[in-house]
């Protein structure tokens, strides 16, 4: 089980969006590569990024500062946002990026999904955000008229590395993570599943750590690190005893 700290970019800074608002962000560091390098200080072994000018522009942007975090950081990095094509994919892991993350255009275009999972076995995640059941795309600006479900299906055979599920609604508000419908997903499908929006305290840890959520690959944190609500020691302490 491995929670991901998040880097969420913008204008090359560290921000935290609520509800996937652009208006709505919290700068929280100036330098993503200096807080990359806390992320790994601090004991995380897998660090999860996002591009956000690149979700809404369609083509990577802050490509500088991820390139910073590459240079002083040794932990994988899974990176979304702005990845829309094969071209993408293929610069993004040159650079050493561990694992790309595929949303909008796993909904436009889920033949390039299941391309670069066979040309990348290991290396391709899909990233489904669901705002009231229906997965959002372009930087969660328009909401598709498919289910999370529905589109996770797609992929059963393709080789996805894994499934990175996110409430919108709960996302950035420190509301706690919508347990029963990510682990309803994992359930339905065999790609792993990554929980992600909202995680608020230890208590969302200890439910991660349930039997129930077992088939869970983990969970992503972002506010809830950057503010205090979780110390990481003790979430990565109580991870390590369960395993």
């Amino acid at each position: 089980m491995i929670l991901f700290p998040a880097i969420d970019l913008k204008n090359g800074q560290c921000v935290r969006l609520e509800q996937g608002d652009m208006a709505r962000a919290t700068v929280f560091n100036l330098d993503p590569a200096a807080q990359a390098r806390d992320f790994e200080t601090q004991g995380f072994e897998y660090l999860h990024v996002v591009d956000l000018d690149g979700a809404f522009a369609g083509k990577p942007v802050n490509a500088q500062a991820v390139e910073s975090m590459l240079k002083v950081i040794k932990m994988p990095v899974q990176l979304g946002g702005g990845i829309r094509d094969l071209k993408t994919v293929e610069a993004w892991l040159s650079k050493g990026i561990t694992r790309v993350i595929i949303g909008t255009a796993a909904v436009r275009d889920p033949a390039l999904v299941k391309e670069a999972a066979k040309k990348f076995p290991g290396k391709v995640a899909v990233g489904l955000d669901a705002r009231d059941g229906k997965v959002a795309v372009e930087g969660w600006a328009e909401t598709s008229t498919v289910t999370a479900l529905e589109i996770a299906q797609r992929f059963e055979d393709a080789g996805v590395a894994a499934i990175i599920f996110t409430d919108i609604a709960r996302d950035g508000l420190l509301k706690g993570i919508n347990w029963d419908a990510t682990i309803a997903l994992a359930d339905s499908i065999s790609i792993p599943v990554i929980a992600s929006g909202g995680l608020a305290s230890i208590d969302d840890i200890k439910a991660m750590l349930e039997p129930r959520a077992a088939k869970l690959e983990g969970a992503i944190s972002g506010r809830a690190l950057y503010d205090g609500r979780i110390d990481p020691a003790e979430a990565l302490k109580l991870i390590k005893q369960a395993v």
